[in-house]
């Protein structure tokens, strides 16, 4: 069983179906036992990362999250549920995250469109589990605000738009992706499968 975190922003649903199409069972729960008892776990956020560590805060998630995360178990987070796996965030003030990965949000600056919205390429610049049957292709980002690792054995893939831009990370069991897997075609879809795999092989 696959636990979404449900804290009142993200794409929840649309998460759901996507891991219900790749054969997994999902639910998107609230519930921190539940949460600890799955398999594997997803944490989704579509918005501003203050708003959403403070919803984590207000449900006592974040406290989930860590935990989760430390139990070794499979965890992924999608868009800007991947930017609060992170240290601290610049946007719109000053925000610490779940510091799960040393790093920092910071905002796109530069004489182009803001927000990076649409297709882009995917560079990958590690081996990683993710990656397994995979070629790189275009997948879909939505964001003003980009992620800066301290480390760069947790980069595993990137993108190009003006500059390098952080597409997946991984450490261990904690992994992200800064676009959107469930609505980026055949190869979101099988990068998702690749990390529900992950889930799948620690439970048996």
């Amino acid at each position: 069983m696959i636990a979404i975190f449900d804290y009142g922003m993200g794409n929840l649903h649309s998460v759901a179906k996507a891991v219900e199409r790749l054969g997994f069972e999902a639910v998107v729960t609230s519930d921190e036992a539940q949460i600890l008892a799955a398999d594997g776990a997803i944490l989704p956020g579509v918005g501003a990362f203050g708003d959403a560590m403070q919803h984590l805060r207000e449900s006592r998630l974040d406290g989930t999250a860590i935990r989760y995360a430390q139990s070794g178990k499979p965890m992924l987070g999608i868009c800007l549920g991947m930017q609060l796996l992170f240290s601290h965030s610049e946007e719109h003030g000053s925000h610490d995250g779940l510091n799960l990965l040393p790093g920092k949000v910071v905002r796109f600056r530069g004489d182009y469109k803001v927000p990076h919205m649409g297709w882009n390429r995917l560079q990958f610049v590690q081996p990683s589990p993710l990656f397994e049957g995979v070629e790189p292709g275009h997948v879909y980002f939505v964001h003003s605000y980009h992620v800066q690792p301290e480390q760069p054995s947790d980069l595993l893939a990137v993108t190009d738009y003006y500059q390098q831009v952080t597409a997946i990370v991984g450490r261990d069991n904690v992994y992200g992706m800064q676009f959107h897997p469930e609505k980026s075609g055949s190869i979101g879809m099988q990068l998702l499968g690749n990390f529900l795999k992950l889930c799948e092989r620690r439970d048996g």
